[in-house]
């Protein structure tokens, strides 16, 4: 549907510019928006590529077992139905620990493989209470350090690119609580309909 909304948006664009005579103005943009989309994308992997390295850097000095261990009791309250053994645990808090580094795209993987974990374990077609608790929560946006936004603030010059950390970590806060309260508010709502 989202895309059949942004292809009609185009056309409708692209017919209005040539019955305004504007379509000159429309490719100049077209072009010069390709062209800052490569830059920008360029920019962006470079600083994904760096922030991939001090994982691994952190990953063989320890730092994410050293995490993983912090965590684990949280997201052992967080996920009740899940073994403690189990190898969803693992991806959860790799997840987890990508996401709060702002790593989205290192964290997907890993988060596709825990549901995959999770729907193994449920042995159902239907989302169990574990897959919903962890879809609420990444999109709920664990962020501590934000990568990709600081990266963007730096190619284009920013004074203080860094700046926008303790406001990310006051609004994953707020976000990450509340997509927890809300959860369990409809979880424990479904099982009061039943």
């Amino acid at each position: 549907m989202v895309n059949i909304i942004w292809a009609m948006m185009a056309i409708i664009g692209i017919v209005y510019a040539m019955f305004n005579g504007t379509m000159d103005e429309v490719n100049e943009a077209l072009f010069e928006s390709a062209e800052e989309a490569v830059t920008l994308s360029i920019g962006l992997i470079s600083i994904l590529v760096f922030w991939l390295g001090i994982m691994k850097v952190a990953e063989h000095a320890g730092i994410l077992e050293f995490l993983s261990k912090l965590f684990r009791p949280l997201i052992f309250r967080i996920f009740p139905d899940i073994p403690k053994d189990h190898p969803a645990i693992g991806y959860i808090l790799s997840n987890i620990t990508a996401n709060i580094f702002g790593l989205g795209n290192a964290a997907t993987p890993m988060g596709i493989k825990a549901m995959e974990q999770m729907k193994e374990l449920s042995g159902s077609d239907e989302a169990s209470r574990s897959m919903i608790t962890f879809l609420a929560l990444n999109t709920s946006s664990l962020t501590i350090i934000p990568t990709t936004v600081i990266s963007i603030r730096m190619q284009y010059d920013s004074v203080s690119p860094t700046e926008i950390v303790g406001t990310t970590i006051i609004a994953t806060l707020i976000s990450s609580i509340s997509a927890l309260l809300i959860d369990r508010l409809f979880y424990y709502r479904s099982l009061r309909r039943k």
